[in-house]
């Protein structure tokens, strides 16, 4: 381990042998490695935004057994919003602050294609100035597959209907044999980089996501880590990793042992050295409590997303995240922890710092 970790502090690049060695270095040395990372080019800054997300259905053709959010026999509740519904939304945001729309939806074939456009392009009309972040690559491949565009076309409409930028779900984790057990039928991991991919070519940016804590092994996560990397060698265009910590309740599943907190934090870290040209590590507090989301910035992240006002895919499968976080309490948490808040937009220029 003294090779590696001396390696690390050179700045010097493992082999693939070593990289699966990381997580049998001891968490105070992997944290104490990711945080000088992580302080070299933030200091003691967090990062957080005004946001507000809409979830325009939870009808979906697909069936992911993590999953808790789409109307099915744990969630017998079906809903569709409107288009008026979806922009009253982002109006009523805009006016408490929110200078994002963060819109991911199920899979609902129901609706058509242009429902989805639609929505973006109401949107855009009634709030030019407002960031919309909307999307995933698995809406994305859903969408090219409803209309028989390409993903070239439907990029092309994203864009001209008003979309600023991609979230980064439906990466999961890379792995197909665990995709086909976990989310068999939604997209694949190679078209999941391949819209990424098209996205960043047309100068957008994006992030990327990774589920952990369910039926993947710790190999799973450094793969799928480095498909990231090696996409973002080529492109430069993911903003941020966001490592989801996988939700227990109300899915198919079953997943027995849960992750404990240092595995968590492992994660983060290894993150954080491992994917040292994507910017920001982001500990998404939906998934992981705000309390450990704040720990994990003393491992290598430095983002905790933000207000985020209401969130329904976490909370559906028992994050405590239903009603979001008043921005003062989340400037006055980030502060307590040790951490100087800073206020960004949702490409990370920062809007305020509160010292």
């Amino acid at each position: 381990m003294k090779k590696i970790i001396k390696k690390l502090q050179n700045n010097e690049n493992l082999d693939s042998n070593e990289v699966l060695r990381l997580y049998d270095i001891d968490i105070f040395t992997l944290g104490d490695l990711a945080k000088k990372i992580k302080e070299k080019k933030f200091g003691r800054k967090v990062f957080f935004n005004i946001n507000r997300h809409i979830n325009p259905s939870n009808i979906c053709k697909d069936i992911c057994k993590f999953c808790a959010f789409s109307a099915h026999r744990k969630n017998p509740n079906p809903y569709t919003l409107s288009i008026d519904e979806c922009v009253k939304i982002a109006k009523e945001a805009y006016k408490k602050g929110a200078k994002e729309v963060h819109i991911v939806s199920a899979h609902n074939p129901e609706v058509g294609y242009e429902y989805y456009m639609n929505i973006v392009k109401v949107i855009r009309q009634e709030l030019p100035d407002i960031h919309i972040k909307a999307f995933t690559a698995a809406e994305v491949n859903f969408l090219s597959e409803l209309s028989g565009k390409s993903y070239d076309e439907v990029l092309d409409d994203m864009i001209e209907s008003g979309v600023d930028s991609m979230p980064g779900g439906g990466a999961e984790i890379f792995d197909e044999k665990i995709r086909n057990k976990i989310c068999k039928g939604k997209v694949t991991s190679q078209n999941w980089l391949k819209i990424h991919e098209l996205w960043h070519k047309r100068g957008k940016k994006s992030n990327a996501t990774m589920l952990f804590g369910h039926i993947e092994n710790r190999a799973h996560r450094i793969d799928h880590m480095l498909k990231l990397k090696k996409l973002q060698e080529k492109t430069g265009g993911f903003n941020a990793f966001i490592p989801l910590v996988y939700q227990r309740k109300n899915n198919y599943l079953n997943v027995k042992d849960f992750l404990t907190g240092q595995e968590i934090l492992k994660t983060v870290a290894i993150s954080r050295i491992l994917l040292n040209n994507i910017p920001h590590i982001k500990a998404y507090w939906p998934t992981f409590t705000l309390n450990l989301a704040l720990v994990a910035c003393e491992y290598g992240a430095d983002d905790i997303d933000g207000t985020i006002q209401k969130e329904s895919i976490q909370s559906a499968a028992g994050a405590s995240s239903k009603s979001g976080l008043n921005m003062n309490e989340l400037i006055y948490q980030i502060k307590d922890a040790g951490f100087i808040p800073v206020e960004r937009d949702s490409l990370y220029n920062e809007i305020k710092v509160y010292k």
